[in-house]
């Protein structure tokens, strides 16, 4: 290459603009010299966050999550940047911009896990900003606006049953009934564990924003990948072309009746049966839409009888199941539903059963922005970084921005093993190869 500019990359026929080569090669080689500042940032959360039984649990607003916050809080302060906390109890860590009043910059993630998980999902989101912002300041390059780091909160909706709470509280877009949903471990509420996390769950309930949607330039989330299509494909990084929304029934049940084992099959009202009827149905729907090519994923994450009831020669009046069905599009969504809801009809005619779905939990698509992907894409070329452009079959809090109308992106790192396990297989050279495309548009787009 012989030209200062990187090549002009062509995406959907149209020209996508080039990026400096120089800014380009500055940003990834100040990026790597942040190497041990991430690997500091990663120890720290091992150190908090250690389970004795394997991996990390970082449950939200627990101890260990609030000194992870607190703890990040201080070393961005050492790295100069100003740390504030919102009514969430979500983390702020700024590199202040030349002009204060400018749309800001906010990269982030989450820094809850599931219990013993990895210590990369979320997190290494959140590490990615602050190396960003250390590079920026390695550089002197002071950005035309704010650079603001955000530690979110309770991202993952295994412990509330509620996603994207931290996103959408600072959104002011806090489901209702969401401040009384209760952590699966402990029963503490939510309100209670934001509270006691030294946030403010009265002005959450008044939807008090952290910010207006139209405050901010965009939303970048780094993210470990959670498939296996940038480890099977050979490529360090992925650039997220979108997330799947939801439905889901975190507490639905099936009401049959209970009976002797010795009672005859037409006279049965077997709870189970109808259950498993209802599990073989939906995976046969996700058979059918994946032949049609349109990608969606179907999750049966709970399962079980009442264990104060059932026994080996009862026949099973009662089950608990949950459902998480997910798909790229809104319509695709709303046809989902609309088909598990006649499934869930024909059973019930035919069994005998009474399906309760309890609340419907909701997460809209999320859209990414076109023109920052064109860029995060034209950049890895520059830099000769391997990539793909693939779909996120995962929910994340960018989901939450893109849905209120803030242009967001995300970028994927390689990861061998899965997500949500203590063996996350990303690698320091991966991650700092990632978050340096991150930086490297930042470093272009506010000068």
């Amino acid at each position: 290459m012989t030209s200062l500019d990187c090549p002009i990359i062509i995406s959907g026929g149209k020209k996508v603009k080039s990026f400096e080569f120089p800014i380009c090669t500055q940003a990834l080689d100040s990026v790597t010299r942040q190497r041990s500042l991430a690997e500091q940032l990663f120890n720290v959360l091992l150190e908090l966050s250690s389970d004795p039984e394997g991996g990390v649990t970082r449950a939200p607003y627990s101890p260990e999550e609030t000194s992870i916050h607190q703890r990040f809080g201080d070393i961005a302060e050492s790295l100069g940047l100003t740390v504030t906390r919102d009514a969430m109890a979500n983390t702020y860590m700024t590199l202040p911009g030349r002009d204060p009043s400018a749309k800001k910059i906010l990269i982030g993630s989450h820094l809850d896990s599931v219990k013993q998980g990895g210590n990369f999902d979320g997190a290494a989101g959140v590490v990615a900003g602050l190396v960003a912002c250390a590079a920026l300041k390695d550089l002197g390059i002071q950005p035309s606006c704010d650079i603001s780091v955000m530690g979110v909160r309770a991202e993952e909706s295994a412990w509330f049953g509620v996603s994207y709470i931290g996103s959408r509280g600072a959104l002011g877009v806090l489901p209702d009934g969401a401040l009384d949903a209760k952590r699966s471990d402990t029963g503490l509420t939510l309100a209670d564990g934001i509270r006691v996390a030294g946030g403010d769950p009265e002005a959450v309930a008044a939807r008090k924003k952290t910010f207006e949607p139209t405050d901010l330039r965009c939303f970048l989330e780094l993210h470990i990948e959670q498939g296996p299509l940038l480890d099977r494909d050979g490529l360090p990084v992925g650039i997220v072309t979108g997330i799947p929304g939801n439905f889901r029934f975190p507490d639905a049940h099936v009401i049959g009746e209970y009976g002797h084992v010795g009672l005859l099959k037409d006279w049965r009202r077997d709870a189970v049966t109808a259950a498993s009827e209802f599990v073989v149905a939906m995976d046969a729907l996700w058979a059918d839409w994946e032949g049609a090519g349109k990608p969606m994923a179907c999750t049966i994450g709970e399962f079980s009888t009442n264990p104060e009831l059932h026994a080996m020669t009862k026949v099973p009046g009662e089950l608990r199941f949950t459902l998480d069905v997910r798909a790229y599009s809104s319509a695709h969504l709303q046809e989902l539903e609309q088909k598990t809801l006649a499934i869930i009809r024909s059973i019930e005619e035919r069994r005998g059963v009474r399906f309760e779905l309890g609340n419907t939990a909701r997460a809209a698509v999320g859209e990414m922005a076109p023109a920052i992907c064109d860029g995060f894409e034209a950049i890895a070329r520059n830099l000769a970084i391997p990539a793909r452009r693939l779909g996120s079959p995962a929910s994340h809090d960018s989901a939450a921005f893109a849905a209120a109308g803030v242009p967001t992106a995300m970028i994927f790192v390689r990861n061998a093993n899965g997500s949500h396990n203590p063996a996350e297989g990303m690698t320091i050279d991966d991650f700092l190869q990632a978050t340096a495309i991150m930086t490297a548009w930042i470093a272009d787009t506010t000068k």
